[in-house]
C-alpha cells in the first residue's frame, strides 16, 4: 500500500470508530429513553465487539480503497449492506456469550444509526473536500465562464461531473423547457435561451456546453448557429451512442465539429437490401483505397463476405485499407479472406484472371479520377482512367459471368460543365448499355449504378481545405457567393449505395436523397465561428479570419443536380429514388466510343473533348489548358 495513504486510513478508522461507539450508545438511547445507563452499563462488554467487527468488515469489504471526494450514492449505498452484516455478526457474538441480551430493536435501531452515521459523515467530508478544492485549487478562480445548454438528464451528469473540473466555472443552465425556467439544477439557476445575450454581459460567458445528445442534426445546426452568432465557443457532450457502449464518458467535451451539422439524420438501413448482394459472396471492390471505396470494404467486411478482394493502383492507399481492413478482423474475431491486389483497373485482362482466381461474384467500381479542376487540366488522363477503365471493368464483369456489377457515379454526371462529370456520364450510358443487352439475352450480371452528390471527408471536400485553412489565419476561399453543394456522410452514402445494389434488377440509374443543399459561403462562416474565431467582413473589419471569393473554376457549375430529367420514381427505400433516363443506341454509342478512345490513344485533348461531347449532347465544356 502506498505510505501516504496510511496516515488518510488511520484517520479514517478512527473516525468510524468513534461513530460506530456512537451508534452503539444512541441505539439504547433511543430504545430505552430515562432507562438508557443502566442498559448501556450491562452491554458495554458488547462495545469492543461491535468496534473490531464493525471496522473489521468496512476494512476487508474495500470501503477504505475508494475516494471520499468522488463518492456517490452507489458507494454511499454500499454501507447499508456492510452495516447490516456487522450488526448479523455482532448479534451472532452476543448470543454465544451468553448473559442479558440487548432488547430486540436495538439491533434494528444500531444498524439504522450505524448504515446513517456513516453515510452522512462521508457526504459532510466530500462536500467539504469539493469545496477546498474549487475554492484553494490551482486555476480555480480562472475557469473559463460557461453556461449548459440542456436541463435533462445529461445536464445533470454534466453538472455533477464538472465539479471537479475547475477550468470550466458553470454559472447558468439554459433549457427549451418554460416549465424549467426559474427552477435550479444544483444551484445553478436555469434560463430560457433568450436570456442568452444578458447572460454574456452579466457572467462574461465564453463558451456553451452542449448537454443534448439525442438532438437532431437540424436542432444542433440551430443551435450551433444561436450560439456562435453571439461570439461563443461551442462545446458538446458525445451522442448517446457513444455513452452507451462505454466508448466516451460525460465529460469527454470536444468542440463541435462541422461534420456534426451537416447531412442529415441517420437512416435505419433495412438489412434485408444491405446483405442481399455480398453475404457469403465473393466480393471485389476497384479504387479499394479511395475515400468511398474505403468505406466499401469496411462496411462490406463487416458483413461477412466469403472473400474480399482491394484492387487499388495506389501502393500506399492500399497498404493503408488493407492494415485496418485486418485490425476490423481481428477486434470482431471474424475470418474472412482479404486480398490487397495492386493493379490498374484499366488491364482487362489482369482483371478478368483476378475475378477467376478468386470466384469474384460481386463487383463495385469505385476506382475514377473525381478531381474536377486536375481532370479539366488532365482531360486525357482523366478519360483514360474513368471512361476506358469502367468500360474494362465491365467487360470483364461480363465475360466472367458475374452475379452483380454496380458503378459508383457522382451528381456531376447531370448536365455536367466539366470533363470529370462528363466522363462519369459516359460510364453511365456504358452500364446503361450492357444492361439493355443483358436483359436481352437473358445472360450476364445484374448492372446498375448509383448517383449522388459531396460526401463529408472526401479527398476532395472543401471542409479539409476550410479548416487548414482557418488553421493558418486564412483567408478561406469561396469560389463564389452562391455557389451550393449537397453533402452525405460517407458512411451513409455507402450504406445506401450497398442497399441500392441490393435492390437492383438491372440497368437501373439509382439516385441517393442528399436531403438540402448547403450554401458554401455560410458553411465557411459557421466553421470559422465553430473554430472559436470571427469572420472578417465588412461591419466587422478587425475579425480574425476571411472570407475570399476567387471566381468559378473551370467546369465548375453554381449548384449541382441528381436528374437529367424531372422524372423518377420511388424505389423500396425512402432515400432512393430511380431515375428514368435515355441512352444512346448501341450502334452510336460504339461509334462515338471508337472515337474517343482515338482521341485518347493520341494524347490530343482537343479532339477527345469533341468526342466527349458528341457523347454527351449535355455536356457543355468550359475552356480547357489540358495536357
Amino acid at each position: 500500500m502506498d505510505q501516504s495513504l496510511i496516515p488518510r486510513r488511520l484517520l479514517l478508522l478512527v473516525l468510524d470508530g468513534a461513530l460506530i461507539s456512537l451508534a452503539f450508545w444512541a441505539a439504547f438511547a433511543f430504545r430505552l429513553l430515562d432507562n438508557a445507563s443502566p442498559q448501556f452499563e450491562l452491554q458495554l462488554h458488547l462495545l469492543p465487539w461491535a468496534l473490531f467487527i464493525g471496522l473489521s468488515v468496512l476494512l476487508s469489504s474495500g470501503w477504505y480503497r475508494s475516494l471520499t471526494r468522488y463518492s456517490g450514492s452507489h458507494s454511499l449505498y454500499g454501507l447499508l449492506p456492510r452495516a447490516g452484516l456487522a450488526v448479523l455478526l455482532l448479534l451472532l457474538v452476543s448470543t454465544l456469550l451468553g448473559g442479558v441480551q440487548p432488547p430486540r430493536s436495538f439491533w434494528l435501531l444500531f444498524w439504522l444509526l450505524f448504515a446513517s452515521l456513516e453515510i452522512v459523515s462521508r457526504i459532510v467530508m466530500r462536500d467539504l473536500l469539493r469545496w477546498h478544492s474549487q475554492s484553494a485549487g490551482p486555476g480555480a478562480s480562472e475557469g473559463t465562464p460557461t453556461l449548459i445548454y440542456g436541463a435533462g438528464e445529461a445536464g445533470i451528469q454534466l453538472v455533477e461531473a464538472l465539479r471537479h473540473q475547475p477550468s470550466f466555472q458553470v454559472m447558468a443552465v439554459l433549457d427549451d423547457d418554460p416549465s424549467l425556467w426559474g427552477r435550479r439544477l444544483q444551484r445553478l439557476p436555469i434560463h430560457s435561451p433568450e436570456h442568452l445575450p444578458a447572460l454574456i454581459d452579466q457572467f462574461g460567458i465564453r463558451q456553451v456546453l452542449l448537454a443534448i445528445p439525442s438532438a437532431t442534426r437540424s436542432r444542433k445546426r440551430q443551435l450551433v448557429r444561436l450560439l456562435t452568432d453571439q461570439g461563443l465557443q461551442v462545446l458538446a457532450m458525445p451522442s448517446l451512442a457513444q455513452l452507451a457502449c462505454g466508448d466516451l464518458r460525460v465529460t469527454d467535451l470536444k468542440p463541435v465539429q462541422i461534420d456534426d451539422l451537416l447531412g442529415r439524420e441517420p437512416s435505419v438501413p433495412d438489412r434485408a437490401l444491405l446483405t442481399a448482394s455480398v453475404v457469403r459472396r465473393s466480393v471485389m471492390v476497384t479504387g479499394a483505397g479511395g475515400s468511398i471505396g474505403s468505406e466499401l470494404c469496411r462496411q462490406i467486411l463487416s458483413l461477412r463476405p466469403t472473400r474480399l478482394v482491394l484492387l487499388e493502383r495506389n501502393e500506399f492507399a492500399l497498404y493503408s485499407i488493407a492494415q485496418q481492413l485486418e485490425a476490423q478482423l481481428l477486434s470482431a474475431a471474424m475470418e474472412v479472406p482479404i486480398v490487397a491486389v495492386l493493379a490498374d483497373v484499366s488491364d482487362r485482362q489482369r482483371l478478368e484472371i483476378l475475378i477467376r482466381n478468386h470466384g469474384i461474384q460481386v463487383l463495385f467500381h469505385a476506382a475514377a479520377y473525381k478531381h474536377v479542376p486536375l481532370v479539366e487540366a488532365n482531360v486525357c488522363a482523366g478519360l483514360a482512367n474513368n471512361v476506358l477503365g469502367t468500360r474494362s471493368a465491365l467487360e470483364a464483369a461480363i465475360a466472367c459471368g458475374l452475379e452483380r456489377f454496380t458503378l459508383i457515379s457522382t451528381d456531376k454526371a447531370v448536365r455536367p460543365t466539366n470533363a470529370m462529370g462528363a466522363s462519369k456520364r459516359v460510364c453511365e450510358l456504358l452500364v446503361q448499355d450492357a444492361a439493355a443487352a443483358i436483359a436481352a439475352t437473358g445472360r450476364g450480371p445484374i448492372c446498375s449504378m448509383v448517383r449522388f452528390g459531396n460526401v463529408l471527408g472526401s479527398s476532395g471536400s472543401v471542409v479539409p481545405r476550410f479548416r487548414q485553412q482557418i488553421s493558418e489565419g486564412g483567408p478561406v476561399t469561396v469560389t463564389h457567393p452562391a455557389i451550393t453543394r449537397f453533402f452525405m456522410t460517407i458512411p451513409e452514402s455507402v450504406q445506401l449505395v450497398l442497399q441500392a445494389s441490393g435492390m437492383a434488377s438491372g440497368g437501373e440509374v439509382f439516385v441517393l436523397d442528399m436531403g438540402d443543399p448547403v450554401r458554401i459561403a455560410d458553411l465557411a462562416r459557421q466553421m470559422i465561428r465553430l473554430s472559436g474565431c470571427t469572420v472578417r467582413e465588412p461591419g466587422n473589419t478587425s475579425g480574425d479570419v476571411a472570407i475570399e471569393f476567387t471566381g468559378l473554376r473551370p467546369g465548375e457549375k453554381l449548384y449541382e443536380e441528381l436528374l437529367l430529367s424531372d422524372t423518377d420514381a420511388p424505389t423500396a427505400h425512402a432515400l432512393i429514388r430511380q431515375a428514368r433516363e435515355a441512352f444512346l443506341p448501341r450502334d452510336q454509342l460504339t461509334k462515338r466510343m471508337a472515337d474517343l478512345e482515338a482521341a485518347i490513344e493520341a494524347w490530343n485533348a482537343e479532339w477527345a473533348l469533341q468526342a466527349l461531347n458528341r457523347l454527351v449532347p449535355e455536356y457543355t465544356p468550359a475552356h480547357h489548358q489540358s495536357c
